[in-house]
């Protein structure tokens, strides 16, 4: 784990995410198997990501005796996709966090301006209160979810965790400076912090374009 003004970077060390991921970069891993894979990993990424999810304590009865444990908080932690390939992140998170609600935001990058713009969005109006934690395969410029992140705050979120695949330096550098004016913590948990970007600012070594591995070319 390591750690910048306002974003606190944790890359997931574990056989399986390691064996998982190399799988999703070999670029002869077949569209379905992909789709399974980041499933899958995405649910071990969660369980860290998870880590701090608020709990209250709750009365029950085993069939011994009663006993105090703990359940998820309300309100329930919602779940934000960034589209269209956060998507393929969504049911890998659901299964372990099954009660939590999801919202889903679109981001596109405006060509002119070259700054992240929302095309579409289904969120409450009002987030105080709310753990977020936003899916996005891969963090390479930063521009999508520094931009969710932008929305969710000015939403009133607090209190905001990404989980992505993949991240480049620059992204991660592009996301702190953008919290540094925002003052407002944010996790990134992710399987790997690759080398850098390339001049076409795709991640290397990466994976390729993950929207197009999950769900063929959209033209």
């Amino acid at each position: 784990m390591w750690e910048s003004w306002g974003v606190e970077v944790t890359v997931v060390s574990h056989p399986l995410v390691d064996h998982k991921l190399t799988l999703l970069r070999k670029k002869d891993t077949e569209q379905p198997v992909f789709r399974r894979l980041v499933e899958e990993l995405v649910t071990l990424l969660a369980y860290e990501a998870t880590r701090g999810v608020r709990v209250g304590s709750v009365d029950i009865e085993t069939p011994v005796t009663s006993t105090t444990g703990v359940k998820l908080s309300q309100p329930a932690p919602l779940v934000v996709p960034i589209l269209r390939a956060g998507l393929g992140m969504l049911d890998g998170m659901l299964r372990l966090v099954p009660t939590a609600e999801v919202g889903f935001l679109g981001m596109i990058r405006d060509e002119e301006t070259l700054q992240p713009m929302t095309y579409a969005e289904r969120l409450p109006h009002d987030l105080s209160g709310r753990q977020c934690y936003v899916l996005d395969p891969m963090l390479a410029t930063g521009g999508s979810l520094g931009g969710a992140v932008q929305f969710l705050v000015d939403r009133g979120a607090d209190d905001i965790t990404a989980i992505c695949l993949l991240a480049a330096p620059e992204g991660i550098e592009k996301l702190r400076d953008l919290l540094a004016g925002l003052h407002v913590p944010c996790n990134l948990v992710v399987a790997a912090v690759d080398e850098r970007l390339n001049e076409v600012g795709y991640i290397v070594p990466g994976l390729g374009d993950a929207g197009d591995r999950l769900y063929g070319l959209a033209q």
